[in-house]
């Protein structure tokens, strides 16, 4: 693993979105949702995500996560994705959600 700095940090933009929308996305090589996120002032962003193992669409509306905003848009088969949805992986390769342990305003910062 390689260090990092304060300043390094600082450059992430890890900020709490709440999901307003769930779509399948059958033409992802692997299992996901096209999801969209509000992230307050910063909008409402377009993410992919490879969760479809662990959560049912219906579960995820409302549901906040945490979600890196300051990547480039990435084109994952047809869709462009503007945020990375944060998780961690299991050993089996499903991702578990990161999330705020209590409600926090959309688009509030990490840190």
């Amino acid at each position: 693993m390689e260090p990092i700095t304060w300043k390094d940090f600082e450059k992430v933009e890890l900020r709490a979105g709440t999901i307003v929308e769930v779509e399948d996305f059958p033409e992802a090589r692997q299992p996901a949702y096209k999801l969209k996120i509000d992230f307050g002032e910063l909008g409402v962003k377009r993410s992919s995500a490879q969760i479809k193992h662990l959560y049912r669409r219906e579960d995820l509306l409302g549901k906040q996560i945490v979600g890196v905003v300051n990547f480039p848009p990435k084109r994952i088969a047809n869709f462009h994705s503007e945020v990375l949805t944060t998780g961690f992986y299991l050993p089996t390769g499903e991702v578990v959600l990161v999330h705020p342990e209590r409600r926090v305003p959309n688009g509030a910062k990490l840190g």
